[in-house]
């Protein structure tokens, strides 16, 4: 799977994720960094690579409804340090099949991996 990682996630995640076999890289990789919200959409899109964020301006699955984008996960912690977000994303792509995950809104919690597929 081709990912970019958001800059509020830890960009050593890129490294753990290509890892495990994907093609990770991160919105600072590319000097993104900083820039407004929907130009690292398009960018994540165009590139298409699924898009990996804790940033709630991504949080309307109306907005980014499943079929429409290559794919959006918004990781929601209730605790969100460097450590958490690794072990909890990394778990998640070590014990799921991401590649279903292609054009769909995915939630992930602390206890739970929502996926919100086309219809």
């Amino acid at each position: 799977m081709r990912i970019k990682l958001d800059e509020n996630l830890p960009g050593s995640l890129a490294a753990a994720l290509s890892a495990l076999g994907h093609d990770a890289d991160t919105v600072e990789q590319e000097g993104m960094q900083g820039q407004a919200d929907p130009g690292v959409w398009r960018a994540a899109q165009h590139e298409g690579r699924f898009f990996i964020t804790q940033d709630l301006d991504f949080s309307d699955v109306r907005r980014f409804r499943p079929g429409t984008h290559v794919g959006l996960m918004l990781v929601r912690l209730a605790r969100p340090g460097r450590l958490a977000l690794m072990r909890r994303i990394l778990h998640a792509f070590e014990r799921e099949d991401a590649d279903k995950w292609s054009g769909c809104f995915v939630v992930l919690t602390d206890l739970k991996l929502r996926i919100h597929g086309a219809e």
